[in-house]
């Protein structure tokens, strides 16, 4: 059984596919000329819609399955996804509750399919509770507690809480932070002490900016819906640790450093986007400007290089869909068309490069991003990310201060 997707292997512990600090790869073959990116929400509704029903289509088991997602449209040893693209399954229905005129037609099927994180729940020996990245009994062999997968857990629970105004979101959203505060690092020997571990094994050898970021994220959400100076005081010092480590420049932040100091360059466009909610969030929460003039600076700084030499066409997909709800929850509290205007120009690019109009399915590269490629099967991960990111589009501007 392999415990964790084969996605997340790459972009994480290997940080070998696609982008790096000193090399990004470009696409060997010209894009066809592009259409103007629709400028009304209902264009971008009507995608997201089409989306979601391929990716049912196709990907969702049914009643039969549990109510689960197949990993791929591929043969898998594996009847079921892993946590990481169920979890995005399920925030692409939650983003489409946001969509005006057609929101409340997902309420329903947005409460089964948060509630359907619990299969992924187990208490190992010990007591040591946790979200794994695989089925545990009876449905399947169970899998590692990855803490950005229990990170963004917490994220989806708090975009329900703000939608619903239902407690029980909250708790949950809290009682994920309780999972993933296990992976800060206190070993004072290590180089930059501190950060937050990848995975709850003994073995972990890398602190990544990913999971450190998610976790300040989540943190700093919390704090916003409870008042709880826990949660400000992890919130600050997750954030503050990731700027100190892993920074390379405003926005733009290192994927990891392991045990004996090495710092793995790869660069990924949701580690940006997690500090700019961060910051984002902590103004909101705060009050205090200097998160507003940090968050505005990180998402200056990594549009100017994301959207240089056709980056973020080369980023996974789904990293894109974090990236630009963060882009979008700062545009609630300091508009910039060019956040939005990023977000269509790379939507547009992705339907009429990436999308099977047969089955309204998009294929990338292994990645996860890059050019289209017919004959890698099509994945539930790929096809979320997009789908948030259609979703997010057609939203309200109003709204997107609820973006989580």
């Amino acid at each position: 059984m392999k415990s964790t997707s084969p996605l997340r292997k790459r972009a994480l512990h290997r940080g070998v596919i696609a982008v790096a600090t000193t090399a990004v790869l470009v696409a060997t073959a010209a894009a066809p000329a592009q259409a103007a990116a629709p400028s009304d929400a209902d264009a971008w509704s009507e995608r997201a819609v089409v989306s979601y029903d391929a990716m049912q289509d196709n990907l969702y088991l049914g009643a039969a399955g549990h109510q689960l997602y197949r990993l791929n449209t591929g043969d898998e040893v594996n009847p079921y996804s892993y946590l990481w693209e169920y979890r995005e399954a399920s925030q692409a229905t939650a983003d489409l509750q946001g969509v005006p005129g057609i929101g409340p037609a997902y309420a329903n099927v947005t409460r089964q399919r948060i509630a359907n994180f619990e299969l992924y729940y187990n208490v190992r020996e010990g007591g040591r509770a946790g979200y794994e990245s695989y089925l545990p009994a009876p449905l399947g062999t169970g899998g590692d507690v990855f803490y950005d997968d229990n990170s963004i857990i917490g994220l989806t629970d708090v975009r329900q809480y703000r939608k619903t105004g239902d407690g029980a979101y909250l708790e949950k959203a809290e009682h994920a932070f309780s999972i993933v505060v296990r992976g800060w690092n206190t070993d004072a020997a290590l180089a930059c002490p501190g950060g937050m571990d990848w995975i709850d094994r003994p073995d972990n050898a890398d602190r990544g900016a990913n999971i450190t970021g998610l976790a300040a994220q989540l943190a700093a959400h919390l704090y916003e819906q409870t008042g709880e100076a826990d949660y400000l005081t992890w919130s600050k010092k997750l954030y503050a640790w990731n700027n100190k480590c892993l920074k390379t420049s405003a926005g733009l932040y290192a994927n990891s450093i392991n045990d004996a100091g090495e710092v793995n360059p790869t660069l990924w466009t949701y580690n940006s986007g997690s500090m700019i909610a961060t910051a984002t969030i902590l103004y909101r929460a705060t009050g205090e400007t200097k998160y507003l003039t940090q968050a505005k600076a990180a998402a200056r700084g990594s549009l100017e290089y994301w959207t240089a030499e056709n980056r973020l066409q080369q980023q996974p997909a789904i990293f894109n869909a974090f990236y630009f709800r963060d882009l979008f929850l700062l545009d609630s509290v300091s508009h910039d068309p060019a956040y939005r205007a990023a977000a269509e120009q790379y939507a547009q690019l992705m339907w009429d490069t990436n999308r099977d109009p047969a089955t309204g399915l998009f294929h990338f590269q292994p990645s996860g991003g890059g050019d289209y490629d017919p004959t890698r099967p099509a994945a539930t991960l790929d096809q979320s990310g997009m789908i948030q990111i259609f979703a997010i589009l057609a939203w309200d501007r109003g709204d997107l201060g609820n973006v989580s």
